[in-house]
Formats: C-alpha cells, sequence, structure tokens
C-alpha cells in the first residue's frame, strides 16, 4: 500500500483484513508512512494524513506521534486544516499533556476570527478538552461572545461557559449577568445553552440560585409558549415542542423551587398544565412527563399536583417500554414513603410487573412491592410475595426472602402467621436466607407460648419430609429438643395431631446426623436435640447412648466435643433419664440436677441452688444462693424461701440490650445485712451493673434493696433459653454468716 493511499482506501484495506496480525502489519507500514510524511515539509498531505491517523486511533492503537501535527495543523490559515488539527487535538489532547498548552494562542486568535465556522471549531474543542489554565485565560473571550449578536456564537459559547464553571467554578460571576440576558433569546438552540448555563450555575453557587429565582415567571411564560405553540415542523419531535428544551426547563425550575414556597407557587399551575395537555403515547412526550413528575416531587408543590405525578408514574406501569417501566418504579421508589397512599392506589399493577421478563424491571418491582407492604395489606400482599419466592431467579431469591422476613417482623398479625410465614420461606427458599435467620425464628418460637405444640408438630412434619433445607432442619431440630414431649403427647388443638412414638422421633433425627446433605452445625442441632430428649423419654435411654456415644469419634471436632461431653454427663449424673417432665420444668428442672440433685418443685423452676448449701439452709438460713436465671420473662421470683424473696425483673428489652432489676425483700423478724449480687454472661454480651440502693435489708417486710443490671447484646444472642447450648445469666447473691435467724426448734451453726 503506498504512502499517498486515500483515507476511503486505507479503511477498505484495513476492514479486509482476515486475522488480527494482518490488520495490525497493515496498521503498522501506514503508520511508518505517515511518521516519514509528518517529518517532511508542508507538501499538502498534512490533513490528509492526521485524518488517516484519526482513524487509527479509533481502532485503538497508539497515535500520540500525531499531537505536533495537530498543533501545525491549527496554527495554519486553511480553514481544511485547521478544522482536521481542531478534531485531531479533541481526539488526541487533554489537559494533562503539556501540548494543550500549545493551542491557547491560537484558540484565542480563533475565537477573534471573522469566520463563525473558524470560533465555531475553537469553542469546540475548548469546550471538550480545555484545562483550568486556559479556561481562565480565555473567559473574557467566552463572555464577550456571549454577548454577540449571531446566534450560532451564542449558543456554542454558552456550551462552552458551562464547561468552565465546570472547571473553575469561581467563573460563574463572569457569565452570570450574560446568561441572565440569554433568557430574552428567540432562538432555541440559545435558550438551550443558556438554560444549561443557569443550571450549572444554581448548582454551584447559592448566592446565583436566589438571583435567578427572579427568572421563575420568565422560565414559566417559556414552558407555557412550548406547551401551548402549534405544529412547529423546525423543533417538533414526536407531535412534542421541542422535548430537549422542555426538560432543560422543568430540570432548571426543579432545582429554583426546591425549598421556596414562592417559586414553588409560580409554576404548580404550568406543571399541572404539561401534565395535563402532554401526550405520553411517544417517548418525547413520555420525557416531559418523567420531567415534569420528578419537579413536582422535588418542589413544594399542592397535594392534589402530587397525586397527579404519581398517576402519570402508574401509567407508565402500563407502557409496553420496558425502559419507561424501569424508570417509572425507580421514581416511585423515591417517593413511596411520602406518598405512600397514592403509591398504594397502583399496588395491583406493580405486583403484575413482578411477572416481566426482564431482570431489571423485576427487580425494581419486588423493591417497591416490599415497600408497599403495611399492616393493612400484610396478608395479600404477601401471598404474592411468597407465590413470587417460589418462581423467582436465583439472584433475586435471597433479597426476597430478606424483604419478607422484614415485612412479616413489623407487620405481623399475629405470632401463628409470622411462624407459618416464616416456615414457608424457609422451606421454599431455605438455603438462600440470611445467616440470623435461624436464631431469630427459635428466639419467635420461644416467646410463643401457646404455639409450642402447633410448632413442634408442624416442624416434625417438614423434617419427616425433606432434610436438604439445613437451616428448616436446624430449627426443627432445637423445637423438637425443646419440646420433644409436646410432640410425643399427640394433643395439639391448633393443628391435626400426629401420633409420634419415641422411636420415630430418634428415627428422625438419626437421619438427620446421618444425612450426607447435614452440614456440621444441622448435625449439632440433631444431637444436642437428642441428648435433650433423654430427660423426656422414658424407654429408649440406651438407644440414645448409643447415638451419643457413637459422635464421640466423629472428625468433626465440634461435634466430638459435644458428644464425649454428652457422655461424660450420662456417666456422671446417671439420675438425669429418670424421669420425663414438661418441657416448662426441663429448662430448670434438669439444671437443678447437674448442679447438685435437688428436688424442684413447679415453683422453682427458673431457679437452682447447689445441694449442699440447700441443705445447709434448713439449718441456718441463707448463706450462699447460686440462681441459674432465664431472664426472658418480664417479671420472675427466683427465691423465696426463710423469709426471703427475690425477683428479677426485665424494666426494659430491645434486640440489642436489656435492663433487669433485682429486687429483695425480707419479711423475718431480723434484718438482713451484707448483701451483694454478682452475675455472669456469655462473652457475646456486655454486662454493667449499676451500684444497689443497700446492703441491708429491713425486716418485717419495711423495705427492699433494688440493683440494675444493664445487658448489652450487640451481636443478638439470643437471652431467652437455659438449655445446654443457649445463652444464660447467672445471679449469685451473697450474705454474710449467721445473717439470718435459725428456723424453730434449731440451732445456729
Amino acid at each position: 500500500m503506498s504512502p499517498s493511499v486515500r483515507l476511503q482506501e486505507m479503511i477498505r484495506v484495513i476492514r479486509g483484513a482476515r486475522t488480527q496480525g494482518e490488520e495490525r502489519g497493515v496498521i503498522q507500514r501506514e503508520c511508518a508512512a505517515i511518521r516519514a510524511q509528518f517529518r517532511q515539509a508542508d507538501n499538502g498531505t498534512r490533513s490528509h494524513n492526521l485524518a488517516k491517523l484519526l482513524y487509527v486511533h479509533m481502532l485503538g492503537y497508539p497515535a500520540h506521534f500525531g499531537q505536533m501535527e495537530c498543533v501545525r495543523l491549527i496554527a495554519s490559515p486553511r480553514y481544511n486544516e485547521k478544522r482536521v488539527g481542531y478534531l485531531g487535538a479533541m481526539m488526541l489532547l487533554d489537559e494533562k499533556q503539556d501540548a494543550s498548552l500549545l493551542i491557547t494562542n491560537s484558540i484565542k486568535n480563533d475565537l477573534s476570527h471573522s469566520s463563525q465556522y473558524v470560533q465555531s471549531l475553537a469553542l469546540c474543542t475548548l469546550a471538550c478538552m480545555g484545562s483550568a489554565e486556559m479556561c481562565r485565560d480565555l473567559a473574557p473571550e467566552i463572555d464577550r461572545l456571549l454577548r454577540a449578536s449571531n446566534s450560532y456564537i451564542k449558543k456554542k459559547a454558552a456550551l462552552c461557559a458551562v464547561h468552565m464553571v465546570r472547571k473553575v467554578p469561581e467563573l460563574g460571576e463572569l457569565f452570570t449577568p450574560a446568561a441572565r440576558s440569554l433568557l430574552s433569546e428567540k432562538n432555541h438552540g440559545v435558550l438551550h445553552g443558556a438554560v444549561v448555563l443557569i443550571t450549572e450555575l444554581c448548582e454551584r453557587n447559592p448566592d446565583t440560585l436566589e438571583q435567578f429565582r427572579k427568572a421563575v415567571p420568565e422560565l414559566v411564560l417559556m414552558m407555557k409558549g412550548l406547551v401551548m405553540s402549534g405544529y412547529s415542523p423546525e423543533h417538533n419531535v414526536a407531535g412534542i415542542s421541542d422535548p430537549f428544551l422542555q426538560v432543560r426547563i422543568l430540570r432548571l425550575l426543579r432545582i429554583l423551587g426546591r425549598n421556596n414556597d414562592t417559586a414553588s407557587d409560580a409554576m404548580n399551575d404550568l406543571l399541572a398544565q404539561v401534565a395535563t395537555n402532554t401526550d405520553s403515547s411517544k417517548t418525547a412526550g413520555s420525557a416531559v412527563l418523567y420531567e415534569t413528575v420528578l419537579t413536582v416531587m422535588d418542589i413544594k408543590s399542592e397535594s392534589g399536583l402530587r397525586v397527579l405525578a404519581v398517576n402519570i408514574l402508574g401509567r407508565f406501569l402500563l407502557n409496553n417500554d420496558r425502559n419507561i417501566r424501569y424508570i417509572s418504579m425507580t421514581s416511585l421508589q423515591k417517593i413511596v414513603q411520602t406518598d405512600h397512599n397514592a403509591v398504594q392506589r397502583h399496588r395491583g399493577t406493580i405486583v403484575d410487573c413482578l411477572k416481566d421478563q426482564d431482570a431489571s424491571v423485576k427487580r425494581r418491582a419486588l423493591e417497591l412491592s416490599l415497600a408497599l407492604v403495611s399492616a393493612v395489606n400484610i396478608r395479600s400482599l404477601m401471598k404474592e410475595l411468597l407465590l413470587f419466592l417460589s418462581s423467582c431467579p436465583p439472584e433475586l431469591r435471597a433479597h426476597t426472602t430478606s424483604g419478607i422476613f422484614n415485612a412479616a417482623e413489623r407487620y405481623a398479625p399475629s405470632q401463628r402467621w409470622h411462624i407459618d410465614t416464616i416456615l414457608h420461606v424457609l422451606t421454599t427458599a431455605g438455603g438462600d436466607v440470611r445467616d440470623e435467620t435461624v436464631p431469630n425464628l427459635i428466639q419467635l418460637i420461644t416467646t410463643a407460648t401457646e404455639l409450642h405444640c402447633y410448632t413442634v408438630h408442624k416442624l416434625y412434619r417438614a423434617l419427616i419430609t425433606d432434610i436438604s433445607v439445613q437451616s428448616l432442619v436446624q430449627v426443627a431440630c432445637w423445637c423438637i429438643g425443646e419440646y420433644g414431649d409436646l410432640l410425643l403427647r399427640g394433643e395439639c388443638e391448633e393443628t391435626e395431631p400426629v401420633q409420634v412414638t419415641e422411636d420415630d422421633v430418634l428415627d428422625a433425627l438419626e437421619t438427620v446426623l446421618q444425612s450426607h446433605m447435614s452440614s456440621p452445625a444441622t448435625r449439632g442441632f440433631a444431637l444436642t436435640a437428642t441428648m435433650k430428649l433423654s430427660t423426656r423419654i422414658t424407654h429408649n435411654v440406651d438407644r440414645i447412648r448409643s447415638i451419643v456415644s457413637i459422635y464421640g469419634s466423629c472428625i468433626d471436632v465440634e461435634l466430638q466435643q459435644r458428644a464425649v461431653e454428652y457422655n461424660a454427663l450420662f456417666k456422671k449424673y446417671d439420675h438425669m433419664s429418670t424421669a420425663p417432665g414438661p418441657a416448662s420444668s426441663t429448662a430448670g428442672g434438669d439444671l437443678l440436677d447437674l448442679l447438685g440433685g435437688l428436688d424442684v418443685t413447679p415453683g422453682e423452676t427458673h431457679t437452682t441452688a447447689e445441694g449442699e448449701k440447700k441443705r445447709a439452709m434448713g439449718r441456718a438460713g441463707v448463706t450462699d444462693i447460686f440462681l441459674f436465671v432465664s431472664i426472658a420473662p418480664p417479671s420472675v421470683t427466683v427465691y423465696e424461701k426463710n423469709g426471703v424473696t427475690l425477683k428479677l425483673q426485665t424494666d426494659r428489652q430491645t434486640d440489642t440490650g436489656m435492663t433487669v432489676t433485682l429486687t429483695a425483700t425480707n419479711s423475718t423478724d431480723g434484718d438482713i445485712t451484707g448483701l451483694t449480687l454478682q452475675a455472669a454472661v456469655p462473652k457475646s454480651v456486655q454486662l454493667q451493673m449499676k451500684a444497689p440502693s443497700g446492703d441491708v435489708i429491713p425486716a418485717h417486710g419495711l423495705g427492699q434493696v433494688t440493683q440494675t443490671v444493664l445487658l448489652n447484646n450487640p451481636n443478638k444472642v439470643g437471652l431467652h433459653s437455659v438449655s445446654s447450648w443457649s445463652p444464660h445469666a447467672c445471679a449469685h447473691p451473697q450474705w454474710t454468716k449467721h445473717s439470718l435467724p435459725s428456723p424453730p426448734g434449731e440451732s445456729e451453726d
């Protein structure tokens, strides 16, 4: 290929290359020829060669060696060379390169050129790649051109001024007077440039914003002229008169009316007129209406106008264009908190968008549907969301489950509905739920005391149906371990009871332990549940021992440790499995046995004492009491004997904290002195003990001693269960020796 080949021929040869290597070879040869001709004197082909080099640059190949040629061509007196030179400068130069400074003087000269087309070239180049230094040097020239009589030049100068204000914000004060005068122009191109410039000035300077608020009536009049004008071939786009200028004016009005009652009142009627008279069947009309909606929602508009804006977005939801549906839901998402009732009217259309094939539209519809959930529509809308969950794409499943859980937690009409909803989600998308779902559900089940029987029956059915959903299996195992006696009893008013034997329950747990689908954490839940059942069943304790002993040599360290500890309990506290008891007593009774082999009465289910200390109390009063307490109930009496009563009161409880007050009273004939309280909590909970109200409990119930304990629970670890693997709090009051009178008939020790 000869060096003098034309641009069109070079393009044809490059496109005809069959491999990338062949294309690279053609370009390398042509670039070498271009370099050689750049080094020669002016031979009339400089602009031709630079044009070819710019095409090479567009293909992604190096073309930096043509930068200086751009500078030379810009200084040329020939228009065709100057035009290619300016084009090359916009493509090959930027403000970081020193070569850009060399064209500053040429641009200044061309800004004063007699030809408007040469001036236009300089203005376009300066607006494209002008550095801060160039903007400062040439700002007076741009201000002069803003006041020129040529509309073509004023339009270009206004857009160049926008670039200068972005580069050097302090130059805005220089352009403000000229920008204000441009609003009186009739040329649409000049008006468009003026509105863009004024918008930039108002966004960057509050003083300028206040100044241009006085121009709101003028902008309103200009906008009305565009809306009410007849057909104009020069500016008409799909039946809309200059939609580009209308959109720019609406954006400026939005800035001017924000947080200003006077400016907002001046444009309310206009916005209603635009919303009513603009045809939304074409994209141009939809663009104008969309900007109108954004303006209405951003200014201090009337309530009726805001409802009209929401209705426009509702019509957008019915549009066949997915892009319009997407921006409609994006806008509704922003205003749903402030105009919730207005958006609720379009709930059916929004829910229908969940079935859209476009993934982006479907995601926006999901976010908006979750935002529309309230206490009034929780049941109906949750049915739609659960139906969507069963068929939603995998990438949306985690977001959907998280949103359903949050909505159910805030607006659940009942605890049973809440539990059923979460179990349904776990069954449908158990592998995509959050990590905290299991402990949160356990806490919910724990607090729903009247639903324990219903829940354990339902979870048992789910467990024997499918053990692949790990989160559901974990909750089911925990629930069976805690309330297995209710399951074995076979009586449940809330649901159809299932006749379950001890072997059936153990078979289900053993299946979980042996399944390859079970994670180590799930096996831990199952093993612990099996161990808990040893205090609730009578005929299969040996089988439980056998199951537990197998995992004493398990390869999983956590599971092995649990099994070893449980085996040790079996050996040391064989009496643990002698008699089953109700679920309400196992939390306290079994632990009482662990801590001393006491006989526990129903009134002492939340209190345990060391056996030796208890026997000593019968003779010498209270000397040292160890209380093992579950502090979930709002108030509980933890000790009541020998005239001394201790109560724990939960004063305030949140997701991350709890305030507990200990109150001690004395009904004996003598004062009790030296009262102290000691407390211990898990490592995940922070404990702060306030000073007690005193250390003497007056006799005859004439006074009391109180002490406040603050529990900070940043990890939201449940504080409701006293099982082997759940967090708990310990209260440890101590009295000085001989502080209580001896019971009648016994001497003091």
